[in-house]
């Protein structure tokens, strides 16, 4: 036993000391997921606010421009541009100067005003499915708060004569919305864990994939075959200055996620590393694997791209898992960022413990140890 720990411990210390000496390296261990997890998380924002759009107004009363503010002072559309013409409103839209525009007719006042119903436009560039479905969103929630206001200012100015209902109710069902966890739906809050998740997997992937790799370019692989020291041992001397890094790169950039990005976490930070253990198991033995394949640095980071680009599409980081076809989403089940993502997210977001994540941890070690055995045979053949 001793023999082996000692093997394990030089090994170690080599690692780590070619690590600190390869100016490369030095980089791509502490400055790309600090930069990568500030751009994604300014980046990844669903959030839409200050929407550029076009006013078309052909009625011009106090009631037309009563709703235009109610758009305006919404926080969500910013008017940029005044239509006089309806030919206007394909220049601006194709140009891409609006993403909407809302059109109000000649009769807007004189039809509500009278108590009959008066059709508002809202012309939406579908191009980008998602935010047409919010600026649609935000416009019906707009109109609606604007009928209940004019409807509640009609019944205070001409009460009915006799009152059915109580003195101050308005005889409407008011839903009141409770929200738990992202109490304030940032959209933020959702896709900087899984940022968090993500950066390290392209970054541990990437260390470990080049430790082989390294090895064979400057010549010592034939002086490690040499050595008495089995497959097991050279795995564990390879990954652990790794997992290493991949730990303090977890602790560096959840600090910055809660501290500068303002991500509430709510779970236990022990149970968060435990899980992480598990989850750098994976793509510490998936780097190897790489590594054993690959002839030099840049074949390594070219393989890596290969499985790297499938495993986030696969994960449901991007597009929800549940839209897939099923065939896909038997795919998913063999993706360890899959089971990591929904592990950080409801550590930060919800707090939940062992006793909800059980699974996702189950899945995560069972994948871990096949990649791992894996890694072990194929290192077993370099070695021999």
């Amino acid at each position: 036993m001793r023999p082996t720990v000692l093997r394990v411990k030089v090994l170690l210390v080599k690692e780590i000391i070619q690590a600190l000496r390869d100016p490369r390296l030095r980089f791509l261990m502490f400055l790309p997921p600090l930069i990568q997890l500030v751009a994604f998380g300014y980046a990844a924002n669903l959030d839409l606010k200050n929407i550029p759009i076009a006013l078309y107004d052909e009625d011009k009363t106090p009631t037309s421009r009563e709703l235009a503010s109610a758009f305006s002072s919404s926080g969500y559309f910013r008017f940029v541009e005044t239509i006089q013409r309806p030919g206007e409103m394909t220049t601006l839209i194709d140009k891409g100067t609006v993403k909407a525009v809302l059109h109000l007719g000649p009769e807007l006042a004189g039809k509500v005003n009278s108590g009959r119903t008066a059709l508002v436009q809202v012309i939406v560039a579908g191009t980008n499915s998602n935010t047409a479905s919010l600026v649609q969103s935000y416009s019906l929630q707009i109109i609606e708060r604007f009928n209940r206001g004019r409807l509640k200012k009609r019944l205070e100015d001409n009460p009915p004569l006799q009152r059915i209902i109580p003195a101050g109710s308005e005889g409407i069902v008011r839903p009141e919305i409770r929200i738990w966890y992202n109490t304030e739906l940032v959209s933020r809050n959702f896709y900087v864990p899984g940022i968090i998740a993500l950066v390290i997997m392209v970054s541990v992937l990437n260390l470990t994939a080049m430790a082989v790799v390294r090895e064979k370019e400057v010549g010592t692989m034939e002086q490690i075959m040499a050595t008495p020291i089995r497959p097991v041992e050279f795995i564990l001397g390879k990954t652990i200055p790794f997992a290493m890094i991949g730990i303090f790169q977890v602790a560096l950039v959840s600090s910055v996620g809660v501290f500068w990005f303002d991500v509430p976490m709510r779970g236990s930070v022990l149970l968060l590393f435990a899980a992480l253990l598990i989850y750098l198991l994976s793509f510490l033995s998936l780097g190897l694997f790489i590594s054993t394949i690959s002839r030099n640095q840049q074949q390594a980071l070219i393989t890596t791209f290969f499985f790297t680009f499938p495993i986030i599409l696969l994960s449901g980081f991007i597009f929800p898992i549940a839209n897939m076809p099923t065939i896909i989403q038997w795919f998913t089940y063999i993706n360890p960022l899959r089971y990591f993502l929904v592990i950080i997210r409801d550590l930060f977001l919800k707090g939940v413990g062992l006793e909800v994540l059980w699974p996702q941890m189950a899945a995560l070690l069972a994948i871990g140890l096949a990649v791992m055995v894996l890694a072990v045979r194929r290192v077993s053949k370099t070695l021999d």
